[in-house]
């Protein structure tokens, strides 16, 4: 299959945009590492952060740590150009992130609800997924000292996608 150039249509020509580490939280026996995205600034409005913090609180599963879960993940404000985005993803039988995807209206970033598509995020979210899944890789299942989860909660992802 060929795709015939410049069939691919931009509304706008691609802006790089600040990935943050926003902290390591504990919600629930999660340990969670919270970033931030934002189309306009450098980090997401508090309102969205604390909004998908709070809803990262109301679905993490329960207990957090089982034979296979080890009660940690990490969480995606994004500050869209279009809509307030919060993914919340986790690692659940040894190397399968699971993820939720909420949204709500940019005017209104505390109304967050289940995102009503099958988006999996987008190239800025995909960057901290992707550097989250290498580092899961680096520091729990390829470690030749053994699974090391403190090393992987120190590691952040920051820098400009």
């Amino acid at each position: 299959m060929s795709v015939q150039q410049g069939s691919v249509v931009l509304r706008q020509p691609h802006r790089p945009r600040a990935i943050s580490f926003l902290g390591l939280e504990t919600i629930g026996g999660w340990a969670v590492k919270v970033y931030g995205i934002s189309a306009a600034a450098d980090v997401p409005r508090p309102a969205l952060v604390a909004a998908t913090v709070e809803t990262a609180a109301s679905l993490l599963p329960s207990p957090a740590r089982t034979d296979s879960r080890y009660g940690i993940g990490f969480a995606i404000a994004h500050d869209a150009a279009d809509y307030c985005f919060a993914l919340v993803d986790w690692w659940h039988g040894e190397h399968e992130i699971h993820q939720r995807l909420f949204s709500a209206p940019r005017e209104r970033p505390d109304a967050l609800s289940p995102h009503p598509g099958e988006a999996i995020g987008c190239v800025w979210e995909l960057a901290v997924t992707d550097f989250e899944r290498r580092a899961w890789l680096r520091h729990v299942l390829a470690n030749p000292a053994g699974p090391d989860p403190d090393a992987y909660l120190n590691a952040h992802f920051t820098g400009r996608v």
